[in-house]
């Protein structure tokens, strides 16, 4: 039985993680963090100030983060620290951030870090490594939308598409929508939509003369993303440390 902090616990990300570890056969729900106290699933929330003292009495085999970037730097350095391996799906993290949570794992414990834990979006990812690499010529524009109270903006997604785009295609100017007068060169459009309840939509147009393609994903429900977080639990339990990628959750190449 493997155990199961979550970090974000009474948000919306969390909140779907803790019904499904809850519902799981081989995990258990061995408490929470947030902002604020509280209980979800019969077990506690504790504040984040007292994260510290949660792991030393429940020693969970895993913490989930789905926070924001400031406090999934301090949620990691704190699992790290009680030898919790870790699943991190938290985005918007700077490089310097990055850096202080790569120095906490490196060495000490295994985490998957990815900024979405969709099985379709990562296998998306791999469709647009494809198409990229075949369609150099051709003008890019990446599209994403998200919830009202989504705060980071691009998406961690779409900072992962226009870094794959990136490695197929060569380093472009980046083009965050468009105003006035201006002709269209080799940039890379990126065009972001904030609105209503939107799970998560992501695209990417290819368009050359005469012809579109357009590769497209499409979230319906947060589950998907709760699902794959406990696909990567399981998997990341007993692993050597070290920071991985659904890739490697997924075996994929």
């Amino acid at each position: 039985m493997t155990k199961v902090v979550v970090c974000g616990a009474l948000g919306r990300m969390g909140t779907t993680i803790g019904r499904l570890v809850n519902e799981a056969p081989d995990l258990t729900l061995a408490g929470g963090v947030d902002v604020r106290s509280g209980n979800f699933f019969g077990v506690k929330v504790v504040e984040a100030a007292r994260m510290d003292a949660l792991l030393a009495e429940e020693k969970p085999d895993v913490v989930i983060d789905f926070t924001v970037a400031g406090a999934a730097v301090e949620n990691v350095k704190t699992a790290a620290r009680h030898g919790a391996s870790l699943v991190v799906g938290t985005t918007g993290f700077t490089p310097e951030q990055r850096g202080e949570m790569a120095r906490a794992i490196e060495g000490h414990v295994p985490a998957v870090i990815s900024s979405n834990y969709s099985i379709g979006v990562n296998i998306f990812w791999q469709l647009l490594r494809q198409a990229a690499r075949m369609l150099p010529d051709y003008d890019i524009e990446v599209l994403e939308a998200h919830h009202r109270y989504k705060k980071d903006a691009p998406s961690g997604t779409a900072k992962t598409i226009l870094q794959i785009l990136e490695q197929e295609v060569g380093e472009r100017e980046k083009y965050y929508g468009r105003e006035g007068m201006m002709e269209r060169g080799r940039e890379i459009g990126v065009h972001v939509i904030r609105g209503g309840d939107i799970v998560g939509d992501h695209a990417v147009l290819f368009a050359g003369n005469f012809e579109t393609i357009q590769l497209s994903h499409r979230a319906y429900d947060r589950s998907v993303f709760a699902q794959g977080a406990l696909k990567a639990t399981r998997w990341v339990k007993g692993k050597k440390p070290g920071i991985y990628g659904m890739n490697d959750v997924l075996g994929l190449a």
